[in-house]
């Protein structure tokens, strides 16, 4: 059911949408499609939680961080019960769920609950006789729309900084996975936060995600998704009541291998960028550059290491490579790795589907791809890593950057001077040196260019979460 002020509701439409497990096709359970008039009751829930004189804004700031604290305390307790179900929901294996996403939910959380009391403005000195200072304050009523690929944990990522800063929430999670979204509410419950603080409305994006973008009284919307998606809210944000705006959105992340790099840790890592989540994740490795005197070797060891990947039952232990989310999805993996084929690319290995059952595809390598091939330009989020070689560095560089995206790289190297002045040179929010996916809950995270707008994690979030106001005071006085 939709949960709006602390309590559960049929949709105002009486529609309903089933969700599937994509390892298996089955039906899970119907949930309860929110639109337009169930937002509108979410957002009225959240304006009057975050009135002033209510609960939540009378609240010690302290306080708010001991509710996110009792928050990651409950979703510790029911771990298991989580990952099981994001497991089920996503297809991903479930040792992924509870050893990276679970954790990073309860990182995230903590993390946040820490700054509750710390958020503070400043003093500067101004001309004449006057004493001016900041502070920081809630921005008002946070839209969020969320995507399927990691749903809690980006539940997580949305509304810790949110709630951190004193606003109230209203949450759209994806359609295809929003069991966990949904549990959560319980908890949310049970921490004690108060009535309307977080709503959550599952639905679909051309309906209640339309709503959430276009509502006059929403002040903030949160967005990860796809370029195409976030284009069509930052338009909707504008066209109503100019809320602000943070994005998250794809990339086609280079991945550069020197040389002197320790090549099987360069192999693991890449492989790790490009295969994670069957692919589908925003910063996939899907551009590996390898400098040609290592590259025969690095694509003979990239292949011996896809070919360990163990598909099968998400929810067997030995499993590391689960199926893609739905239908769609898979179609469009498939007919960029044909794009990839007939435009004259090396297949290494995969390439096909796995079994006639679910939604599997192999682990996936292309050698010899060339930077105007569709699987070299568009994001592919799927288990496909294309390798590219290159010669010299201002090459690489110019190359790597030579995209719309702009919002994860890589390079492997031993030479830190080189490390440091690539990662300089690179268009990207996020550069990881000899490392891969280290994303941290106290390091922010973002894109350049098309990959979107603004920063989640770290300090730097909780500025898309607060307003500054300045305040100056004229003295009458003069000593």
């Amino acid at each position: 059911q939709i949960f709006i002020n602390n309590e559960w509701h049929p949709s105002e439409s009486g529609r309903k949408f089933a969700t599937y497990n994509p390892a298996t096709g089955a039906k899970i359970c119907d949930v309860e499609e929110a639109d337009k008039a169930d937002v509108d009751k979410a957002v009225e829930a959240a304006r009057a939680a975050g009135q002033r004189g209510s609960t939540w804004r009378k609240m010690d700031v302290s306080s708010r961080g001991q509710l996110l604290n009792k928050l990651a305390d409950l979703i510790d307790r029911d771990r298991v019960l989580l990952a099981s179900m994001e497991t089920m929901d996503t297809g991903k294996p479930f040792l992924q769920s509870f050893f990276v996403d679970l954790d990073g939910c309860i990182k995230t959380l903590r993390y946040y609950a820490g700054w509750a009391d710390k958020i503070h403005g400043k003093t500067m000195p101004v001309d004449d006789n006057f004493v001016c200072f900041t502070k920081h304050e809630p921005i008002g009523v946070c839209g969020a729309i969320i995507p399927w690929n990691f749903p809690l944990l980006m539940f997580m990522w949305k509304i810790a900084p949110a709630l951190c800063c004193g606003n109230t929430v209203v949450i759209k999670p994806a359609e295809q996975t929003p069991l966990t979204a949904l549990h959560t509410a319980a908890l949310i419950k049970e921490a004690g936060f108060p009535p309307g603080v977080v709503n959550i409305l599952p639905g679909f994006g051309p309906t209640a995600g339309a709503a959430i973008s276009n509502h006059m009284d929403i002040d903030k919307v949160a967005f990860t998704g796809s370029t195409d998606v976030g284009k069509l809210i930052k338009e909707a944000a504008a066209r109503s009541n100019l809320k602000r705006v943070t994005l998250e959105l794809g990339g086609k992340n280079p991945c550069i291998v020197y040389g002197d790099a320790d090549l099987q840790l360069a192999v693991q890592e890449a492989q790790h960028g490009a295969f994670f989540n069957q692919g589908q994740c925003c910063t996939a490795a899907s551009r590996v550059f390898v400098e040609e005197q290592v590259y025969e070797e690095f694509i003979k060891r990239s292949v011996e290491n896809a070919k360990k990947l163990v598909a099968g039952d998400p929810l067997d232990a030995r499993t590391s490579h689960g199926p893609q989310i739905d239908q769609k999805q898979f179609d469009k993996i498939m007919e960029l790795i044909e794009s990839g084929k007939r435009e004259g690319a090396k297949l290494e290995c995969g390439g096909c589907a796995i079994g006639d059952r679910g939604l599997f595809i192999q682990p996936t390598i292309f050698s010899g791809v060339k930077d105007h091939m569709r699987i070299a330009k568009e994001e592919i989020f799927g288990p496909v890593q294309c390798i590219f070689k290159f010669k010299s560095q201002e090459e690489v560089v110019k190359r790597a950057n030579s995209t719309e995206y702009g919002l994860a790289a890589a390079v492997f190297t031993r030479s830190m001077d080189r490390a440091l002045s690539v990662s300089s040179a690179l268009q990207s929010g996020t550069v990881w040196v000899n490392c891969y996916n280290a994303l941290h809950a106290q390091a922010p995270f973002g894109g350049y260019k098309m990959s979107g707008n603004g920063r989640e994690l770290g300090e730097y979030a909780l500025a898309e979460y607060s307003e500054v106001k300045a305040v100056t005071i004229k003295l009458t006085e003069k000593l």
